[in-house]
């Protein structure tokens, strides 16, 4: 009797935990959710397009404890160029002295730059001003951060939020389907033969010619073709900043074009030899899928290793 007392309360607590660490993520998610629908309903500016900047900036920075979102306002934005008085209490009289751009989002009369709607809904006008100067959003994003690849990585964010009509798009799956032989083992860092002297970015994932390549995550083809080191690949931008890359491919599936929306474990390719060379050139090594991660930190991108990911997404599938 006791046995099962206690072998019934173990299970209780692990199903517990989870649900309470889940039920937290889906209440932040609702809490950002409804913030992004009532700035597009005073600014009309598309929520999606509000959530794909928050994201991006949620990305690339370290959000504040006490907001739910993560736009980081320049204070000279803010503020007003050389405004050097940011006391709590004259923040209306600051802004309006030094023409800064800070609004009132939530209606109390107080323009915070720590208080995620009034920077919602700033940002939110700041853009429909740009676009009543005929600048669009892209191009006043690609101003406001100055760098044309963070408009872009908001714009295909946006793609996704839209055609989903969520921002909840974590979910992750293993790149070859469970019922096919494969192998892999961790290669990060291995010396590499080809190109020069270079470091194995990735792990390679042995199995045979035409096995399906699956994506791994939501997101947008970013390119698909030729690349003499990784023969025929794709590349593939999730909402976290992160560039998967899918190399020495046999083949890629059919009418998947570039810009095309993907989700986990969509059929992308398959499983080659192709790469080390001009473009046709196959057969320099075993057929395997090279799969590597890439983050952006919001200034340049950088590798890191794969291979716990890809332990934890077979574990899942399986």
């Amino acid at each position: 009797m006791k046995r099962r007392i206690i072998t019934g309360l173990f299970i209780f607590i692990v199903i517990l935990t989870p649900s309470n660490s889940w039920a937290e993520d889906e209440s932040l998610s609702e809490e950002r959710m409804n913030l992004y629908q009532k700035t597009a309903s005073l600014t009309q500016v598309p929520w999606s397009i509000i959530a794909a900047i928050d994201q991006y900036e949620r990305n690339i920075n370290d959000v504040d404890e006490d907001r739910i979102t993560g736009i980081q306002m320049d204070p000279n934005k803010w503020f007003g160029l050389l405004a050097v008085d940011e006391n709590p209490s004259h923040y209306e009289a600051t802004i309006q002295a030094f023409n800064g751009i800070g609004k009132d989002g939530d209606g109390d009369q107080y323009a915070n730059p720590q208080n995620d709607e009034d920077v919602l809904f700033t940002f939110a006008h700041w853009l429909n001003e740009q676009l009543g100067k005929g600048i669009s959003y892209e191009e006043s994003l690609a101003q406001y951060y100055d760098r044309e690849k963070a408009a872009q990585m908001i714009k295909q964010y946006q793609q996704l939020f839209s055609h989903y009509s969520t921002v909840e798009l974590d979910e992750h799956a293993f790149p070859i389907p469970s019922y096919n032989q494969y192998s892999y083992r961790s290669t990060w860092g291995a010396g590499r033969g080809y190109g020069g002297r270079r470091i194995h970015e990735g792990t390679d994932l042995f199995a045979s010619y035409g096995t399906p390549v699956r994506s791994t995550s939501y997101g947008i083809v970013e390119i698909k073709g030729w690349n003499k080191y990784g023969g025929w690949r794709i590349g593939i931008r999730d909402t976290d900043n992160v560039y998967h890359y899918y190399a020495h491919l046999n083949g890629f599936e059919d009418e998947l074009e570039e810009g095309d929306i993907v989700e986990p474990g969509d059929v992308i390719g398959y499983v080659g030899a192709s790469g080390y060379g001009p473009v046709g050139t196959s057969g320099k090594f075993p057929p395997h899928l090279h799969y590597g991660m890439y983050r952006d930190n919001g200034e340049n991108e950088w590798a890191f290793d794969p291979y716990p990911h890809l332990k934890r997404w077979e574990k899942q599938s399986q």
